[in-house]
């Protein structure tokens, strides 16, 4: 497929490459993997409040591990709602409150500029995206770790 673009000065031009290629690559991940989560980082955002709740189950480094994971997802919303000219700090907290309270679907609506129901507002994003990111930052730390304990005894 050829697609032609056409534009008054090279930043248009380049923007709508990049905006093609961010489409198409949408394209791709839901036909890797066929399925779709709620989106405005509500998926992130659930993960973090489970882990906090079940690194109180745990003692030692392995609470303090789970935890550390669980704030880092949350640099995912926070990210969000810094780049939409929100207040991160107010959105995150109203954000964990309500997925604390049993809101899962709850996430940043850049559209409403406030913390509302991804699935009632049908924001959605493909699975593929979230769980590569997931994976992703998973091993990345499992390879940090690895490298302490050899730098460890040696």
């Amino acid at each position: 497929m050829t697609v032609l673009i056409r534009g008054s000065n090279q930043l248009l031009i380049d923007e709508t490459d990049r905006s093609l290629h961010d489409a198409m690559c949408v394209v791709r991940s839901l036909v890797k993997k066929r399925s779709m989560l709620y989106g405005g980082s509500a998926p992130e955002m659930e993960v973090s409040v489970r882990l906090r709740e079940y690194s109180k189950t745990l003692t030692g480094v392995e609470n303090l591990v789970i935890k550390a994971y669980a704030d880092a997802l949350e640099l995912i919303p926070y990210t969000l709602a810094e780049n939409a000219g929100l207040n991160p700090i107010d959105i995150v907290t109203e954000l964990r409150n309500k997925h604390i309270n049993g809101d899962k679907y709850a996430g940043v609506s850049i559209k409403d500029n406030k913390v509302k129901n991804m699935k009632d507002d049908l924001v959605v994003q493909p699975s593929l995206v979230t769980t590569s990111a997931f994976t992703l930052a998973t091993e990345c730390v499992r390879m940090i770790l690895k490298i302490d304990d050899i730098v460890m005894t040696r």
